[in-house]
């Protein structure tokens, strides 16, 4: 399978959940700004969504959006336990959380990424995503991961969000838990491969 991304993007929530289960991704760095990939060729010809995560599969079909992609790779490995079996209520509650870091965090972030944002568009998402924030902050001070006491894909989709607070400078100082859970998720192995791989921080970092 063959994993398309851009660094520090939510394609790194996937590329993270594969290095977790041990499943083997090719990797194809997407330019962010010209849409291609490789020697030049047009990444839209890939996903015609023209953004990332894309996984091609073995048989040459094209997954896309980040949620449905983590879904699925969990279940490649379900000993992995990165989400609980289908058809469970418990998964339910998985895609519950999925989609509301997916509709209320990662697309509330991309005002801050603009810099021709106004000032004025960029504090009422900043105070939107506090509030937000604010129930994750109340959820992991009561238990060590997002459902519980297990670790799930919920979980990686969150760091990598949350980590986008540093560039676009969106304060965490407020949710000292949150900030907590950023650095026990961080510090994980299979987090600091992926993100050794790329280019999000050095090698000797993450030893």
């Amino acid at each position: 399978m063959k994993l398309y991304y851009v660094p520090g993007t939510c394609s790194l929530a996937p590329h993270i959940i594969a290095r977790e289960l041990g499943i083997d991704l090719k990797l194809e760095k997407v330019d962010f700004v010209t849409k291609t990939y490789g020697d030049g060729r047009d990444f839209n010809e890939i996903n015609p969504k023209g953004y990332v995560p894309a996984l091609e599969l073995d048989n040459g079909e094209v997954l896309t959006e980040g949620p449905a992609i983590m879904q699925y790779l969990a279940d490649l490995r379900p000993e992995g336990g990165l989400a609980p079996a289908n058809g469970t209520f418990e998964r339910v509650r998985l895609q519950e959380l999925l989609g509301y870091i997916n509709s209320e965090l990662h697309k509330s972030f991309g005002p801050l990424w603009n810099p021709a944002s106004l000032p004025e568009v960029r504090e009422e998402r900043s105070e939107y995503l506090r509030k937000r924030f604010g129930l994750f902050e109340k959820l992991l001070a009561k238990q060590p991961y997002l459902m519980g006491d297990r670790f799930t894909v919920a979980d990686v989709y969150l760091f990598v969000v949350a980590a986008w607070s540093k560039p676009t400078k969106f304060d965490l100082s407020p949710f000292p838990v949150i900030q907590e859970f950023q650095k026990r998720i961080g510090s994980r192995p299979a987090v600091q491969q992926a993100m050794v791989a790329e280019g999000l921080i050095k090698a000797a970092a993450a030893a």
